[in-house]
């Protein structure tokens, strides 16, 4: 054969050409898959620190129920805490396990305190109302009740709007006689949007909407749930972070 004939490859040649591009096909996803991982754990510790500027809400709180464990009230206010809303009934017969002791442990360590009812679709207003006022006290130094306005999947009935806000003003009704004080109401998004309960039900409205300020009622919020993910020393798992509007500001 002439000097300058082609040279073929052959089989071992070919083989370890594939190899070669495989191995560096799965170095690319692996070191893809590294940054996705660290992105998103970065995301992760991002959301549990992150909370709405002091400068524009001076005043702050959280949201509390039995799933966060046996609380450290002054681990709570050393966070910043400045007041504290405690899961408390729900429906006609539920108690959160915790709310009791929360309650007066918030208090002790200097927190202001409120309860929260879950209300239900499933069960008459005087059930629930009966329900609240048998376990929440009546205190001075209380903040207003609120009222958790949202879908449940262990309730699948779905009411006409009249009747849901006919029921409603009744529960309100008893419980602000009972506790001396105007209730604040917390729809979803998806409650709200079905119910428009802002609309046929003027209360102090608290809404809620991770890391973006929520417009879905019908006015202007007064309390904001701003973040369900935050992570403090003192509570197990995640807590809602709360901010009040400042008096003055209506955007």
């Amino acid at each position: 054969m002439a000097t300058g004939a082609i040279k073929r490859k052959g089989p071992a040649s070919l083989g370890s050409n594939w190899r070669a591009a495989v191995a560096r096909l799965l170095r690319r996803i692996g070191a893809a898959i590294v940054l996705t991982l660290l992105a998103a754990g970065l995301s992760l510790w991002w959301a549990a620190r992150w909370i709405p500027d002091r400068a524009l809400y001076p005043t702050q709180g959280v949201t509390i129920d039995a799933g966060n464990g046996d609380v450290q009230w002054g681990s709570i206010k050393a966070a910043g805490a400045d007041f504290a809303y405690v899961m408390g009934t729900d429906g006609t017969r539920g108690i959160d396990a915790k709310f009791a002791r929360n309650m007066a442990a918030a208090r002790e360590a200097g927190v202001q305190t409120g309860a929260i009812h879950r209300y239900s679709l499933c069960q008459l207003a005087t059930d629930q109302a009966a329900n609240f006022i048998r376990h929440v006290p009546r205190r001075a130094d209380a903040l207003p009740a609120v009222v958790w306005l949202d879908y449940d999947d262990r309730c699948p009935d779905r009411p006409t709007r009249a009747l849901l806000l006919s029921e409603l003003a009744t529960f309100l009704a008893q419980i602000e006689a009972h506790m001396g004080k105007r209730s604040l109401i917390a729809p979803g998004p998806a409650f709200e949007s079905d119910y428009q309960v802002t609309k046929g039900i003027a209360r102090t409205i608290w809404l809620r909407r991770d890391f973006f300020e929520p417009d879905y009622a019908a006015h202007p919020w007064a309390m904001w749930q701003a973040n369900d993910y935050v992570r403090l020393s003192g509570a197990d798992g995640t807590v809602g972070w709360n901010v009040v509007r400042p008096e003055g500001d209506s955007r």
